[in-house]
């Protein structure tokens, strides 16, 4: 890690410039330093004085290059690379845990960090995440609040309601999850009083307060998340299933709501949707006999299905 502003910082900055620019210009290695031509070549002086071996070729097409011999000294992050990076591993990858080799790649990269900058990434390595999110939240961002849901500490942060709208948050963040590539926050809002779920993109500033917060003891946040997403459309749901509980969670999708047992034989779903005929026809796959309890949107919508497939008959 370092200090991009020193003057060894500089200097490592340059050489890292040389490496990846071979027969780049004192006028572009200035330009790419913030610094002026003259500058710039004190600062390639300063690596020959290091014994580091830099070429020089004259001409129009000539410039600096490093030259051949060169051990290359041990990689340097800056705190955002270094969490960008097991970000970007954990979109990409899946995981950074057991014997593969790229765990392997982040476990010693994470070690040989400074301990305020391993700490949220030892974190960020316990969520898992499928496919690469659209829109990426900051990398710190989503390091402080997987460090909060560690530490159980509750966190205020601004989130981002739409285009100049935003709000200030109390929120116990119970987990962050990953869903479709998408990054979330679950927990427990102070303002709404109930259980909600936040995308981590939105999050415009977060801080970690002082008060702890314990989280359910039964929390499956996968489900929870999924469950969550069933929540807030205007039109109800309320569905009995002729089967048993942990038979239905077996196959239902559990983006359609909320289950619980009536007995031990049948199972409620409840939730909201927005879309009454998707939804119809959903629950027109479902793997056991249904009837529609509540919801006389819904009870519409499954007639009109129903009458769309006895149609297709004639």
């Amino acid at each position: 890690m370092y200090d991009d502003s020193s003057p060894t910082a500089r200097a490592l900055l340059a050489l890292e410039l040389l490496q990846g620019h071979p027969g780049i210009t004192a006028e572009r290695l200035g330009e790419r330093l913030g610094v002026s031509e003259r500058a710039a070549r004190r600062y390639v002086a300063i690596l020959r004085e290091a014994e580091v071996p830099i070429d020089s070729v004259r001409g129009p097409y000539g410039g600096y290059r490093v030259g051949r011999g060169l051990r290359l000294p041990p990689l340097m992050f800056t705190a955002t690379e270094a969490l960008g990076l097991v970000m970007a591993v954990l979109e990409a990858h899946g995981g950074t845990e057991g014997d593969d080799p790229v765990a392997a790649a982040v476990g010693k990269m994470v070690r040989v960090l400074p301990e305020n900058v391993a700490r949220p990434l030892e974190a960020l390595r316990a969520v898992s995440a499928r496919r690469t999110d659209p829109d990426p939240p900051h990398p710190e961002t989503t390091a402080t609040l997987v460090r909060a849901s560690a530490d159980r500490r509750r966190v205020r942060m601004g989130y981002a309601l739409g285009p100049h709208r935003e709000r200030t948050l109390q929120v116990d963040p119970w987990a962050v999850v990953v869903r479709h590539g998408r990054w979330y926050v679950l927990g427990w809002s102070h303002a709404a009083d109930a259980r909600r779920m936040y995308r981590i993109d939105r999050v415009i500033s977060v801080e970690v307060m002082a008060e702890p917060f314990t989280p359910p003891e039964d929390l499956d946040p996968f489900r929870a998340l999924e469950e969550q997403m069933s929540q807030g459309w205007p039109y109800r749901v309320d569905v009995e299933i002729d089967a048993p509980l942990e038979q239905v969670r077996h196959w239902l999708r559990r983006s359609l709501g909320v289950t619980e047992a009536i007995d031990d034989y049948r199972t409620r779903l409840t939730g909201t949707t927005e879309n009454l005929h998707w939804y119809a026809s959903e629950i027109a796959e479902f793997h056991a006999p249904y009837r529609v309890a509540g919801g006389p949107e819904l009870r519409g919508a499954v007639r009109d299905v129903g009458q769309r497939l006895l149609d297709s008959l004639a």
